[in-house]
């Protein structure tokens, strides 16, 4: 390896960047001239934009996301632009989909679907690509998600598909075959001891479940089951220690819980409901 890439390799630990090899080959392949790949091992200064890669490795070792640096995060089967105004998408919530498929075993179904919280559109997107004949409607309270959405929607050629609109739930007056909602669920003390990562590059709106991280699923306990078709399934992601917490909210309402799901971890992390 050359001085170059030493050089740099120290930079990030000495940040404490988590992969510091991986971020740098990202950062490098992203800052290239030519088409054709970077290898650290048989890395030329020639073959890189020193300058932007400079500005993306201090934007680095300020502790920012490598998905927010380079505006795409991979989710499912696809690749999303991301920015400052919505979530990164992640792993965990990929079981929702899988969940989704479980419950809809014929993908050629004509059904109706909510995404609340849209935010990219990751999950909305996700289960257009696995549904094609469901009908989609992604909502966000977030003028600026709903933009990030719409962009990742209309690159993708599913205008016709899903539609989108800035709104709250509370606003919804139509009813569903399947709704499903990843929902802010980190409690105010969780929220002051997140990573820099997070506290400072993701989006508060979308991390903040008030003082418990319950809010949005109380709010969901009475409006979602007015909304829900007379066979609707509803599939919510929880944070890792919500599960009992939000199986008793959710008793007081319409609804029947089916099953919960754990994350490779081993902590709980999606709710199944259907209509009673």
């Amino acid at each position: 390896m050359n001085d170059f890439i030493v050089n740099n390799l120290i930079k990030l630990k000495k940040n404490k960047i988590p992969n510091p090899e991986i971020d740098l080959r990202i950062l490098l392949n992203h800052s290239r001239i030519s088409s054709k790949e970077i290898i650290l091992s048989n890395f030329k200064i020639n073959q890189v934009n020193i300058k932007k890669f400079n500005l993306m490795l201090n934007r680095r070792l300020e502790y920012e996301p490598i998905s927010k640096i380079i505006n795409k995060k991979s989710f499912w089967k696809d690749d999303f632009f991301v920015n400052e105004f919505v979530l990164d998408p992640r792993p965990e919530t990929e079981i929702l989909i899988e969940e989704s498929q479980k419950i809809f075993c014929n993908k050629r179904n004509n059904f109706k679907i909510l995404d609340i919280g849209t935010g990219s559109g990751a999950i909305a997107i996700s289960l257009a690509r696995e549904f094609e004949n469901a009908d989609i409607l992604a909502i966000d309270i977030s003028k600026d998600a709903i933009k990030v959405a719409d962009k990742n929607i209309t690159e993708k050629n599913l205008q016709n598909q899903i539609k989108l609109k800035q709104t709250t739930i509370h606003n919804i007056n139509e009813n569903f075959d399947l709704i499903v909602s990843n929902p802010p669920y980190l409690t105010n003390k969780e929220l002051e001891n997140v990573s820099k990562e997070i506290r400072n590059f993701e989006p508060f709106i979308s991390l903040d479940g008030g003082e418990d991280g319950l809010t949005f699923y109380r709010e969901f306990a009475n409006k979602i089951p007015k909304i829900m078709n007379s066979k609707a399934y509803f599939i919510i992601e929880i944070g890792a220690k919500q599960y009992h917490h939000c199986r008793e909210i959710f008793s007081l309402s319409s609804l029947k819980f089916e099953k919960k799901t754990q994350d490779l971890q081993k902590k709980d992390r999606i709710m199944v409901f259907s209509k009673l």
